[in-house]
């Protein structure tokens, strides 16, 4: 059977978390498909069949990104921003990021989508708002490109920044575009590479970046023109208590009701972090079916606050997970972004203020139903092939088999996958990268990472 893998003797397989593990299994893939699971043994390879022995492994559905900022990876724990508040955080690091060209745009992405499919991730988005004036090529379709060479499942969002500090924004004039830019390529990028299909490879949504760097008109004609289309919208919000004062100073209302005024909300409509909702907003967000991407690592590195996940969740909003941008986070590891969910919920509402089971949860179907990929998320008869596969016979596992699954979030030290597959084919194969050498792409980083650094600080010296 040509395109296909059975994984043979799985010691436990979570096809899904509202249901038991299996404990024993084998599961066959025909083309990007789960095809058959059996009981351990039910299965046999037929000629050509790729078997993958997974009598030590804890196989999982594919972890879902729901939202990073793929550029930031080449600025990682840059020494005059590891204190700093969001605010002046951004302000140091737009002088540095307005020199990112074509180079910097494909290899962050392939550094980034690395870091993802071997931490356990196979469908991700990407918030890319910054376009220099300077570059000229196309920049999603870099991004695309570099998916593709890896193999990643995205669905990344045309970001945009419309108010520059002279309009009393945070970013430098020469990394904004005009609304009439912005709304012209966002079109072309739905039109070239939108696939609407439940499973598709490539998506896109439209990206306002937040309320403090775009117009409300250009929030509006956004959601105009995400909603002809049928593509998803997403934008920051609630971040910090300084956007919900900045949003009062300059609208006269707080995110929320920005939110509504521009129709950027309802089911269609993502929202990055969203912190400082307070109970009335919280009511928006259920009735219109809004959802939350959470990012545990990046607002306890910022300091920018807990969000109220576990009170979302049961009031039905949907949350997913999402690693945020690597100057912020500073990795894309996947996995500890699901244990850093689990575990900052419960500082904030105790012992059981979320399960492994719910935390998964929100990193999988949740976060697939956010943009908008049905049969994916699950590991069910006819659902897309992207699973992650870990070895939990290793000594930081020793001990916690009693509960296989949950002993990926409370145990462990390495978060490698030693096998993720996705839409069917193997990319992270004994944990190594498939569609690319990881030593040149880490050395190509970081040669890139410097040349950024040190026009900055040429550039900050004269």
């Amino acid at each position: 059977m040509k395109d296909s893998l059975l994984l043979k003797n799985i010691f436990c397989l979570q096809t899904s978390f509202d249901k038991e593990a299996y404990k024993g299994a084998d599961l066959l893939v025909v083309g990007n498909k789960v095809s058959k699971i059996a009981p351990t043994g039910g299965l046999v390879a037929e000629e050509g069949v790729r078997v993958i022995d997974c009598s030590h492994h804890v196989v999982i559905p594919g972890l879902v990104n729901t939202h990073h900022h793929f550029y930031q990876t080449l600025t990682r724990n840059h020494p005059a921003v590891q204190d700093a508040k969001l605010f002046d955080w951004l302000k140091f690091l737009y002088d540095v990021w307005k020199y990112v060209d074509d180079e910097a745009i494909y290899y962050s992405s392939m550094l980034a989508m690395a870091e993802l499919m071997k931490t356990g991730c196979t469908l991700t988005t990407d918030h890319h708002y910054l376009y220099p004036r300077s570059f000229t090529g196309d920049l999603m379709g870099l991004q695309f490109k570099a998916a593709d060479q890896l193999g990643m499942r995205f669905s990344p969002t045309r970001g945009s920044m419309s108010l520059s500090k002279k309009d009393g924004g945070l970013p430098p004039d020469s990394v904004v575009q005009t609304s009439e830019e912005i709304l012209s390529d966002s079109e072309r990028c739905i039109k070239t590479y939108h696939d609407p299909a439940p499973d598709a490879m490539h998506k896109i949504a439209l990206a306002p970046c937040s309320p403090f760097s775009v117009t409300k008109s250009l929030m509006k004609d956004t959601a105009a023109l995400a909603r002809k289309y049928g593509v998803r919208l997403h934008t920051h919000l609630c971040e910090t208590a300084d956007e919900a004062d900045f949003c009062q100073e300059m609208y006269g209302m707080r995110p929320v009701a920005l939110m509504q005024e521009c129709d950027l909300i309802g089911d269609d409509v993502f929202y990055a972090h969203g912190i400082h909702f307070n109970d009335e907003e919280l009511k928006i967000l259920q009735e219109t079916g809004s959802h939350i991407a959470h990012c545990p690592s990046s607002n306890m590195r910022l300091g920018s606050g807990i969000c109220r996940a576990k009170e979302m969740l049961e009031m039905g909003i949907n949350v997913g997970i999402a690693v945020d941008g690597s100057a912020s986070n500073d990795s894309s590891d996947m996995l500890a972004e699901v244990r850093m969910a689990l575990l900052l919920q419960r500082v904030r509402y105790g012992s059981d203020g979320l399960t492994a089971k719910q935390a998964f949860t929100m990193a999988t179907e949740n976060g697939a139903k956010m943009l908008n990929f049905g049969s994916v998320g699950r590991l069910d008869e006819g659902w897309a092939a992207d699973m992650a596969i870990f070895d939990v016979s290793t000594i930081p596992y020793a001990g916690s088999q009693s509960d296989p699954v949950a002993s990926l979030l409370f145990c462990g030290s390495d978060h490698n996958t030693d096998y993720t597959i996705i839409n069917g084919k193997v990319v992270v194969d004994h944990g190594q990268l498939v569609g690319y050498d990881e030593k040149k792409l880490a050395d190509k980083a970081n040669a890139i990472s410097r040349k950024l650094m040190d026009k900055a600080a040429r550039k900050e010296s004269v």
